[in-house]
């Protein structure tokens, strides 16, 4: 196996984990039930895991807000993670897949905290 090292190395980890996600049985229904059009979605996720890994600026926004009112618990973000590792490890291995799986990890971290805090203020996320 090889490292991520481009674009089609980002389609590709990218396309097989969204697979596994909207067939999932505990993730699956949210993501389903919250992206209408995937394509739109996916080039997102394409630049931003670009940007993220390869340090090619193609993402810009602001990744949490479409999360922040998901209907999400530890147990999504636990099965998310877990399905994500299995899809880099499953593809590529090397200091880029060791970075995703780091980022990806810090990221579910932040967003399940910002979730629950914003549940427990009854607060609104800023736009």
């Amino acid at each position: 196996m090889k490292d991520i090292q481009n674009l089609d190395d980002i389609q590709l980890m990218v396309n097989n984990f969204y697979e596994k996600v909207k067939t999932d049985t505990l993730i699956g229904p949210v993501f389903n039930g919250a992206i209408n059009d995937w394509q739109p979605h996916l080039n997102k996720m394409y630049g931003f895991w670009e940007t993220v890994l390869l340090d090619v600026h193609s993402y810009s926004g602001s990744p949490f807000l479409p999360h922040a009112k998901m209907p999400l618990e530890q147990i999504h973000f636990e099965r998310w993670l877990h399905l994500f590792f299995q899809t880099i490890d499953s593809l590529f291995e090397g200091e880029k897949a060791e970075e995703a799986k780091w980022r990806a990890e810090k990221m579910a971290e932040m967003f399940h905290h910002k979730i629950e805090y914003f549940k427990k203020s009854r607060q609104k996320p800023l736009i």
